[in-house]
């Protein structure tokens, strides 16, 4: 629908000329400069070449790739895993609570990721809360260090992405119609399997909105694994920082990396397309059948009545099947 009113487009053309000039420009100036030479004084040389890409053939940058890739899913995994359920308390907890709970997620924002993720120190060192929890609880006998560990570089980034995981799946729980669930329990489903075949399929915008906010980040966070890992294992973000930043500068590499991992987040944004147009088909489908149903003075079954997680497509065929086969 198109907008008449002239400060709306006043804000639109803003917005959209900030976006080119701060996102636009800048992703195209990197893609030129990959094509690029490296000049370790005047930081390229005007050259076309392919050969920053293929420098991300090496074995050295792959082992790195894929521990970023690793470190990034595990952590996108456990924001899943956590985030989820939570996400899904927090949309059908009373409205009396609900803000305090999102209070809960938002109050992290006030504080710089920095800070925290120093913060989380006191809890992964020698003698930390998690050391003296453990000796509470007898699993160890004397104080265990988790700092400077793949383990402290997962726990802090899934600390650090948490919040842009629930974001997304409460948004898409809370616009999730409660009378379907209430459907499936008539039709004697149970509670996983209303969970994989309703709430599941019509919350995947939502989680794939989640997994593309926590992914990307975190495949690129330089300082946590600096923190936290204490620079043992070269990740990503780290590679690429240290393409601009030291003594002899490679931008040309640098800008090829980022380019690639360009790439992976629109293939990401493109799966989350895909799983919004099969959202919206279901909806349309459903909402093509009310319709039918309401003039056809026909009561309509729910999703899955012959089973939930089929289609019932061929429930218009089945009704004008009956209804052949009774005049017969």
């Amino acid at each position: 629908m198109k907008t008449r009113n002239p400060l709306i487009r006043i804000f639109i053309l803003v917005v959209a000329v900030w976006l080119i000039i701060f996102a636009l420009v800048p992703n195209l100036f990197l893609l030129l400069i990959s094509f690029f030479k490296p000049d370790g004084h005047a930081y390229v040389a005007v050259d076309f070449t392919l050969a920053n890409y293929q420098r991300l053939l090496t074995p050295s940058f792959i082992t790195i790739f894929t521990d970023s890739l690793r470190l990034a899913l595990a952590s996108t995994l456990i924001c899943l895993l956590i985030g989820y359920p939570f996400a899904y308390i927090l949309a059908r907890a009373p409205l009396r609570i609900r803000p305090w709970l999102l209070l809960l997620i938002v109050i992290p924002f006030w504080t710089s990721s920095l800070i925290r993720t120093y913060a989380l120190i006191n809890i992964l060192q020698n003698n930390g809360i998690l050391s003296k929890l453990l000796e509470l609880l007898h699993i160890t006998s004397e104080p265990v260090s988790f700092m400077y560990s793949e383990f402290a570089v997962l726990a802090g980034l899934s600390y650090t992405m948490l919040p842009f995981m629930i974001l997304p799946i409460y948004a898409s729980v809370e616009k999730l119609d409660a009378r379907l669930i209430d459907a499936a329990n008539d039709l004697g489903a149970g509670n996983l399997r209303t969970f994989w075949h309703i709430i599941l399929p019509l919350t995947a915008p939502g989680i794939m909105s989640g997994c593309i906010l926590v992914f990307l980040p975190a495949l690129t966070l330089f300082y946590v694994p600096d923190i936290l890992g204490g620079g043992k294992g070269q990740l990503l973000g780290n590679y690429i920082q240290m393409q601009f930043t030291k003594p002899i500068p490679d931008w040309p590499l640098g800008a090829a990396t980022s380019t690639i991992l360009t790439l992976v987040l629109l293939l990401m944004v493109l799966g989350y397309k895909w799983t919004l147009k099969i959202s919206s088909q279901r909806a349309d489908f459903d909402a093509e059948d009310e319709e039918y149903a309401g003039a056809s003075n026909i009561p309509l079954q729910p999703r899955g009545a012959c089973g939930l997680g089929t289609r019932i497509v061929p429930r218009r065929r089945r009704v004008s099947g009956a209804d052949a086969g009774g005049d017969e």
